[in-house]
């Protein structure tokens, strides 16, 4: 089974530069997977730091482009984003950097904070059209979006945080308890759930989900190449308050959270958008493409389906595509 990691607020600081998520994070029991770890950092970052808290995440990054302060908070978020900003890095010439530049300031002024995205992977390009598109958002928009991509990031961290500290105690657990059998980082938290049980009753070995994918999966057709469309970012969310639902014509966007993002493959399916469980939350999804980046050119600046998962459907499978051309797109439910 997995031994619980005990973190510091350091530790968290490094994941996200709030005080008050950090601390929150510190206070909670010791965390013995990243699963536990994300969830909880979800929803401590959701529902429990104030917007004060928000902007000082956000003040914690470097603007794209430009590399973090030597005098940083924490040394580790610091070089984090230095690695997370290295393909952008290695695509930019003198022009685009210098337009870069000029986008971070006219951004800042008009929002207040830095330009904040997910740029692990992202070329300088594919960041400049981002920025330019989101320019143009209210500033309550542009700023739960903000807020979004800070908890994309802080995901990432979270594994890599998990990943280190993963090694050093299984290192130890070596040394005292060479036979005792361990589980994966991820992976593990189907044992850990029975950590605490009865020291007397018979535990059960783990067992594993009788799923062999995620319960909500997606692909995408580009129906005027006739071929998969590659390279769309996909993000799936669900809206929070389970006693409620969307309205048509709302726009409280500040409900719905997010289950995960990915780019679609060469064949045009997604990545994983959420952890594979046997029983899917009942309630209603949101799942998103980035048309706009993928064809500038067309109608859509981006593609939203809205859908509901009942109770009496929680079992089954929700395979959602998107056939897309210039000026039309359409959807269905499959398997």
């Amino acid at each position: 089974m997995e031994s619980p990691i005990v973190l510091g607020e350091k530790e968290w600081l490094a994941c996200c530069g709030s005080v008050r998520f950090a601390q929150e994070m510190a206070s909670i029991k010791p965390l013995s997977n990243y699963e536990e770890a994300l969830d909880a950092a979800r929803d401590i970052w959701f529902h429990k730091v104030d917007v004060n808290g928000w902007l000082e995440a956000f003040a914690a990054h470097p603007q794209i482009g430009e590399s973090p302060s030597q005098t940083h908070k924490s040394p580790t978020s610091a070089q984090w984003s230095k690695g997370e900003q290295s393909t952008a890095l290695a695509t930019a010439t003198d022009s685009t950097l210098q337009e870069l530049y000029d986008w971070n300031v006219r951004y800042k002024q008009k929002f207040g904070f830095v330009f904040l995205i997910f740029a692990s992977g992202r070329s300088t390009p594919e960041i400049l059209a981002e920025m330019k598109k989101r320019y143009h958002n209210r500033p309550i928009v542009e700023f739960e979006l903000a807020a979004q991509e800070q908890m994309k990031i802080t995901e990432l961290r979270l594994s890599k945080l998990f990943s280190v500290n993963t090694k050093t105690a299984h290192t130890a657990d070596m040394v005292t308890k060479a036979g005792e059998d361990r589980v994966g980082v991820i992976g593990g938290h189907l044992a850990a759930a029975n950590a605490n049980a009865n020291a007397n009753e018979i535990q059960k070995p783990p067992q594993s989900s009788t799923r062999t994918r995620p319960p909500i999966t997606t692909h995408v057709l580009d129906l005027a190449r006739g071929t998969p469309a590659a390279g769309i970012e996909v993000r799936l969310e669900k809206w929070g308050p389970v006693e409620s639902q969307p309205l048509f014509g709302g726009f409280d966007s500040v409900h719905w959270i997010s289950e995960g993002s990915s780019v679609t493959d060469k064949d045009g399916r997604s990545g994983q958008l959420m952890k594979t469980v046997d029983a899917l939350n009942p309630g209603v999804y949101r799942i998103s493409f980035n048309t706009g980046m993928y064809n500038p050119e067309g109608f859509f600046p981006y593609v939203s389906i809205v859908f509901k998962v009942r109770e009496s459907q929680k079992l089954e499978h929700f395979h959602v595509p998107l056939l897309l051309s210039p000026f039309s797109f359409s959807t269905y439910r499959g398997s």
